[in-house]
């Protein structure tokens, strides 16, 4: 059997797209995008199909923990780096999309072979 599509959500990146006081409590705010991803896992980006999602959180969103359909890796520094690792380490010989709108991020995935979708694409 073909391995899952591999989807890498940058939760600081989608979390500060939404001005919604998440910075009050980055901790929840990582949650509940965490606790969104569930569904997103079964259906797919285009409700095309059961995806692996990988939700890497940073900072002060470290204390967040995975879920059934959600797996969350704690980036030790910058998230942007654990985000390029994992596409890295996990992304190759099958699909791969990373949740971002950071330009800088978008470039490095890409050369890697990863697809890139913006916030919106899992925000709702």
């Amino acid at each position: 059997m073909d391995a899952l599509p591999l989807l890498v959500v940058d939760s600081a990146n989608v979390v500060g797209s939404v001005p919604d006081g998440w910075w009050r409590d980055r901790a929840g705010a990582a949650e509940r995008l965490r606790d969104s991803l569930v569904a997103v896992a079964a259906t797919g980006i285009d409700a095309d199909g059961p995806v692996e999602v990988v939700l890497v959180v940073e900072g002060k969103a470290n204390r967040v923990e995975s879920v059934d359909g959600v797996r969350v890796v704690r980036s030790p520094g910058e998230g942007d780096d654990t985000i390029v690792q994992v596409v890295r380490e996990e992304g190759a010989g099958r699909r791969c999309v990373v949740v971002t709108a950071d330009r800088e991020l978008r470039r490095r995935v890409t050369e890697l072979g990863a697809e890139v979708v913006g916030p919106r694409t899992v925000r709702g």
